[in-house]
């Protein structure tokens, strides 16, 4: 799907998140990146597939540790 050189990570690749994004939607909290991911601003996405995955953020009550 991607045409750029070097190309972006794929949707099944851990750091699908890096791909660049095609089209933005801030006033909606999402944005759909080159290979097809579906980011939302929670962190959850939607792979190209259907996948849904779940918020990630990060525990903030460990970083305060």
């Amino acid at each position: 799907m991607c045409q750029h050189q070097t190309p972006c990570p794929s949707a099944e690749a851990n750091d699908r998140e890096a791909a660049r994004i095609l089209a933005a939607f801030p006033e909606q909290g999402w944005s759909l990146l080159c290979n097809g991911v579906i980011v939302f601003e929670d962190t959850g996405e939607i792979l190209p597939d259907g996948t849904m995955i779940a918020p990630h953020r990060p525990d903030v009550h460990a970083l305060a540790a």
